[in-house]
């Protein structure tokens, strides 16, 4: 294929889809299927043909659109009518009542507006919208277009200064420039360079790269070949959890669709330019998001992080310059290029310019997948978007971060949602979870949960975080036991700094913060349970083996 192949087959799609008075979208995510999507689905193809629409109805298997707790969800167009929890038995009425009689089932709607409004969807605009497995739906949205601007149009620098002026930053975690990160790869005179595409996520309850990665998995390829041009890099590789098959699947299926397009591979549209892209599945262990961890799985080895310097833009992937980026972080890329670096600096706030995606669950009434601008206030997020919390509990903290994350009580609820007011507060972005937490919890014995899986998954290779976590776990079992001191809290605080200096990983470094975090803003918890025996949440009975606990 050439360049202008591309346009002539978005022009050819979007007449086609054009010829369908509506669009019957059906989420197939992870989240829906287990709920039944794909017996939904078949209904749908059935009632349109038991309806003599199937001409004027296409039917399609799309991604997540969001609302992953009244799966299966269906979206029909054009109007986004949003209908929950379908079965069966109500996609039958649904095609004769909306499709045939134009009358949308009002009780079948997805009852939060407020949901979508102050959302702004970017990365995932097409979630929900395209079927995943058919490369001529992304194409009739835009896809590939931006590849073939800088093709055509663009030298390597000129997509790096795009990118530099976008002011997009490291969705994985750290906010990293990426600008800059693109640049030193691009320097190192070294040859082969590649390309790693991190989908590890390996946050409990944090599913927004899985979710984009099965909804949308060309934006990441193509994110991966805009960042190949600009680097000069010879290979890539889409590092993703074994844990994830069906994203595994759609990844693979798009991969062999853009190859077979001439997308991926020698000579990519008949240009000089050639790139490939593979699979590689990881283990599953949260250590190995860390970007030498990741390194070091993808060569065959152990996924163990080792020292910076060097880092991977130096020597990575076989010593050789390497570029690391969260796959959130590539799939903003094709936009950047389609509308401008000043077009998308001007989305979210002035430190953090562009969207973010989280995975918001927890005690708040409408869990889900968002998207939305950076700068938006926690607060926003919990009330606007997630309805609150359910039940008429009270609001208690906020989990921003994972289990590396900070939780922040009430008071911050204005807080905006970017790098360094989270870090200021003693949170991360991390790979965006937010977990709301209400009244019925115990702060110290959250802070517990999270440090018994940073014991879990940290691989022991450096002593701080192999012995200091556990030390930790240690005085924990004491204080919930019931025989908890007063020094408890000093150690506790001494000990989560000398693992976050001495640390060899961002596990480690970031593993107290929880601790940290909870003592800071909700110390009375502690003094209540080590002076008083008194947990004021009732999670903590103190009649556990206090034997046991002082071990």
């Amino acid at each position: 294929m050439k360049p202008a192949d591309i346009i002539h087959l978005a022009e050819t799609e979007l007449d086609a889809q054009r010829s369908y008075k509506h669009r019957i979208n059906v989420c197939c995510s992870s989240g829906c299927i287990p709920f039944g999507a794909l017996k939904v689905l078949k209904a749908f193809e059935d009632a349109v043909k038991e309806f003599g629409v199937q001409k004027e109805c296409k039917v399609a298997r799309t991604g997540c659109i969001g609302t992953c707790s009244v799966g299966p969800a269906v979206m029909i167009e054009p109007g986004n009518y949003l209908y929950q929890s379908v079965t069966p038995e109500k996609a039958r009425e649904i095609v004769r009542d909306h499709v045939v009689l134009g009358l949308p089932v009002k009780d079948m709607l997805y009852g939060s507006k407020a949901y979508f409004e102050k959302q702004h969807r970017l990365v995932m605009k097409n979630a929900g919208k395209i079927d995943p497995y058919r490369i001529e739906d992304y194409i009739a949205a835009g896809g590939y277009s931006a590849l073939v601007k800088c093709l055509i149009k663009m030298s390597p620098k000129d997509v790096i200064d795009e990118v530099w002026l976008s002011g997009l930053r490291g969705r994985g975690g750290a906010g990293f420039k990426i600008g800059q990160k693109w640049t030193f790869v691009a320097r190192a005179h070294r040859s082969p360079k590649y390309i790693v595409a991190n989908l590890d996520e390996g946050d409990p309850g944090v599913f927004a790269n899985r979710t984009l990665a099965e909804a949308d998995p060309h934006a990441i390829l193509e994110g991966m070949l805009i960042a190949a041009y600009a680097t000069e890099a010879n290979k890539g590789y889409i590092y993703i959890r074994a844990e994830y098959p069906l994203a595994v699947d759609t990844l693979k299926k798009a991969i062999d669709k853009a190859k077979a397009m001439n997308l991926i591979g020698q000579n990519i549209l008949e240009t000089s330019f050639s790139f490939d892209i593979e699979l590689r599945l990881g283990a599953g262990a949260f250590v190995a998001g860390e970007e030498t961890a990741i390194l070091a799985s993808v060569e065959g080895n152990r996924a163990n992080p080792r020292p910076r310097p060097p880092y991977p833009a130096a020597s990575g992937l076989w010593k050789s310059p390497t570029l690391i980026d969260n796959v959130e972080t590539l799939a903003n890329i094709p936009q950047i290029i389609s509308h401008g670096g000043l077009w998308f600096s001007k989305i979210g706030s002035p430190t953090c310019s562009g969207t973010k995606c989280f995975s918001l669950t927890g005690k708040v009434n409408n869990p889900g997948l968002i998207e939305v601008p950076m700068g938006i206030t926690l607060k926003e997020v919990i009330y606007d978007i997630g309805g609150g919390v359910p039940d008429n509990k009270k609001f208690k903290a906020v989990l921003v971060g994972g289990p590396s994350g900070g939780c922040l009580p009430d008071t911050m609820l204005d807080l905006p949602i970017d790098y360094e007011s989270l870090t200021k507060a003693g949170a991360i972005m991390g790979s965006g979870g937010i977990v709301v937490i209400d009244e019925d919890s115990c702060m110290v014995d959250t802070a517990k949960f999270f440090i018994d899986f940073c014991v879990e998954e940290s691989c022991g290779k450096c002593t701080p975080c192999r012995v200091g976590l556990h030390k930790i776990q240690e005085t924990y079992a004491r204080i919930i036991g019931g025989v908890g001191k007063p020094e408890d809290i000093q150690f506790l605080r001494s000990s989560c700094g000398y693992i976050q200096e001495a640390s060899l990983c961002g596990l480690g470094q970031t593993a107290p913060n929880p601790v940290l975090t909870t003592m800071r803003y909700f110390g009375n918890e502690y003094n209540e349970h080590i002076l008083q025996k008194k947990c004021a949440a009732g999670k903590c009975s103190f009649k556990h083996n206090v034997k046991e606990a002082e071990i």
